[in-house]
């Protein structure tokens, strides 16, 4: 008889799951967004939910009917595609950006603050430190769950619930003025923001993480599998949706207080001493520490596990080796250099990875052909690669005159519509060629 998991197990499942995704950026983004959005909190974080949760649940639905395979939904695009562009998310946020951020960020909000003097022999023994103990607990994956979802994850919540309790329960203000790209579109500004987290992509990444962990309690069905990774995914949504709640109103009442700062990092240390007192930058040190902690453990073990299944010849303990310290050699670069690199790359592929998932949602109930895959990603990427170039100061006026016609292009979403339109020229594409009102390329 098939072995069940008892619902504590189910609960650490999806504890685990909800800190893979809850890293720095999940705590930094959502005071700055509220800051900013002030009046119009409530639409900018519906917009900020929607890519900063929704797509990241629906992106675990998807890897979970595919039995947590990155290169099996590539591949419906097609074979090409199927072998660069997995490499390239496992690249991204594994030793390339997503990493090292963990590291340097844990120094620059967790460690530096304590320090009277900021060097980079301070940023270097701290990385260090981090990468040594993420080395040590990404080494058995099998006890991530015990570890991590049993242990770190509820101390991680417990502390982020004092910290919202205290600012709904007191807050330092009233909710400010919406602020630049709030005052028009704040749907569409905190869905562009929601971008910032890369949980959508991580959840293609975290998938398999969760599959694995699954069947080492013993469970074998695949559709069981697929059950308890869906409701682990679920878990961690509400968790993250309480978390951007709570800390965006914190930010939209801190703007009286603390005035308008350039980061939710500055406005979450602000905050917290003033409602906490000295003990509060303590406590920000330590949520920030244990959210970087656990991303950095769960990417190391993804990277780790599908690039030696990927490179047969590297065994999982040489890679998470290799990862670990060139994460530790990229993070001593320092944040600003990393976050220049990445937010460009992520405008890039963000909006493929949304038509991927969404494709492969609809894949899930009807078939959809490679024309359509081909033609959406297509159509998607045109926008979204141009996008990235401008945002790296690669510009051409005469490109950008031309898709600023495009609908909702300023809000950021100019790859939706031909996204849409290179589905549909696929599909009819694949309808006119099952008519032989095409040539056949054989």
């Amino acid at each position: 008889m098939e072995r069940k998991l008892p619902l504590k197990e189910i609960i650490a499942l999806g504890f685990f799951m909800f800190a893979l995704f809850l890293g720095a950026g999940n705590i930094i983004f959502p005071p700055l967004l509220g800051q900013q959005a002030g009046g119009s909190l409530l639409s900018a974080i519906i917009g900020f939910l929607v890519t900063g949760v929704g797509l990241p649940v629906l992106a675990v639905y998807t890897i979970a009917k595919s039995s947590g395979n990155l290169d099996d939904l590539s591949n419906r695009v097609h074979p090409a595609f199927g072998k660069v562009f997995p490499v390239i998310i496992y690249l991204t946020l594994g030793p390339f950006f997503g990493i090292p951020r963990t590291g340097t960020v844990t120094y620059e909000i967790g460690v530096a603050p304590f320090l009277s003097n900021e060097s980079s022999m301070g940023l270097f023994i701290s990385t260090f430190v981090f990468f040594l103990i993420t080395f040590w607990l990404a080494l058995n994956p099998a006890k991530l769950v015990d570890r991590v979802g049993k242990v770190l994850t509820p101390i991680l919540l417990l502390l982020i619930a004092i910290i919202s309790i205290r600012g709904f329960a007191s807050p330092i203000g009233s909710i400010g003025e919406e602020a630049g790209k709030y005052r028009e579109g704040a749907f569409f500004g905190g869905f562009v923001e929601g971008y910032l987290t890369m949980d959508a992509i991580a959840a293609l990444v975290f998938g398999i993480v969760v599959i694995n962990r699954v069947q080492e309690m013993g469970i074998k069905s695949t559709s069981f599998i697929r059950s308890y990774t869906i409701k682990a995914g679920i878990i961690a949504g509400i968790g993250l949706s309480f978390v951007y709640i709570s800390l965006s109103y914190i930010g939209a009442t801190s703007a009286e207080a603390v005035g308008m700062q350039e980061n939710g990092g500055a406005i979450l240390s602000s905050v917290t001493s003033l409602l906490f007192g000295p003990i509060g930058s303590i406590i920000l040190a330590l949520v920030i520490t244990g959210a970087c902690l656990t991303t950095s453990v769960g990417l190391v073990a993804a990277c780790g596990e599908y690039l030696s299944q990927r490179f047969t010849r590297l065994s999982y303990p040489v890679v998470v080796t290799i990862l670990c310290l060139f994460s530790f050699t990229m993070a001593n670069l320092g944040l600003s250099r990393l976050i220049a690199v990445s937010i460009p790359l992520l405008i890039m592929i963000y909006p493929i990875v949304i038509v991927l998932i969404l494709l492969s949602l609809l894949h899930s109930y009807i078939p959809v052909t490679r024309a359509v895959y081909i033609g959406a990603i297509m159509g998607a990427g045109l926008v979204s690669i141009y996008d990235g170039l401008t945002t790296a100061g690669f510009e051409v006026a005469a490109i950008t005159s031309v898709f600023a016609m495009i609908p909702f292009y300023s809000n950021g979403l100019g790859w939706l519509i031909p996204g849409i339109v290179g589905g549909l020229l696929g599909l009819l594409f694949k309808s006119a060629k099952h008519l032989n009102w095409v040539p056949s390329s054989k």
